[in-house]
């Protein structure tokens, strides 16, 4: 048979990877979402979820952090199995999720924000270090939420995951709605994410945005991963992107 891009070695790290999602099958209640979703993901890696609107993406990231009620198949981190974890166990074995719908708190200002989710491992970013990678929320530390504008409500969506200790972050379209001088504002982030040794699983439909942070892409269709491209070979690739996404 011959050899596809999902199935050669994900990138040229070595060791085992962080993430591991073999045959990850989804359900909300009857209707059968996923079927059968493959990736790896190394430790330091920024991973996009290509796809068009219904692909599978966005339950992907909720069935990776347990918010999925029915879901089957494996899910392993750092080589422990979290496919039958609560959502609460999977966050405490550090991965955080940051939803598309961002749920600032509009009456808390902008540090209680960042002081809600408990700190459940070692390793989680202090406020004055949050800050400095976010000056906007420096400037607006005492803004409540409702007075924040939408690129700003992102920044804080993905400040407050970091407190955590998490390691593995999942983004859900954070370019979603955004002007295009606030998107280039959320790659520095994502890009100085990865410099200071965050992993990340990125959703986006936003191809351009994808390219500029992202180490590989996996491409989506029907529930199922049907492409995985690394960003050095895309001059190569993008007739069939184009044609998965219409880029």
């Amino acid at each position: 048979m011959a050899e596809t891009l999902t199935d050669r070695p994900a990138t040229g790290q070595g060791g085992a990877p962080l993430l591991t999602v073999r045959g990850l099958q989804a359900w909300y209640g009857e209707s059968h979402v996923l079927h059968g979703v493959d990736i790896d993901i190394h430790a330091g890696e920024v991973v996009t979820l290509l796809g068009r609107n219904g692909a599978g993406k966005t339950t992907t990231l909720r069935s990776i952090m347990g918010v999925v009620g029915r879901r089957s198949g494996s899910i392993t981190y750092g080589g422990r199995e979290l496919v039958d974890a609560r959502s609460d166990v999977i966050a405490r074995a550090g991965i955080a999720w940051c939803p598309e719908e961002r749920g600032i708190f509009a009456s808390l200002d902008v540090t209680e924000n960042l002081m809600l989710p408990p700190v459940v491992l070692p390793g989680g970013l202090p406020i004055e270090e949050i800050y400095t990678l976010f000056p906007n929320l420096k400037e607006r530390a005492r803004s409540q939420g409702t007075k924040l504008s939408g690129g700003e409500q992102q920044m804080l969506a993905i400040a407050r995951i970091l407190r955590t200790g998490a390691k593995l972050l999942l983004l859900d379209e954070p370019s979603e709605g955004l002007a295009p001088v606030i998107v280039q504002q959320i790659g520095h982030t994502i890009r100085a994410l990865k410099q200071r040794g965050f992993t990340v699983l990125l959703v986006e439909q936003n191809f351009r945005f994808a390219q500029t942070v992202a180490d590989r892409h996996y491409v989506m269709e029907h529930g199922k991963v049907v492409d995985m491209v690394r960003n050095d070979e895309l001059a190569g690739s993008m007739g069939r992107l184009h044609e998965y996404l219409g880029v």
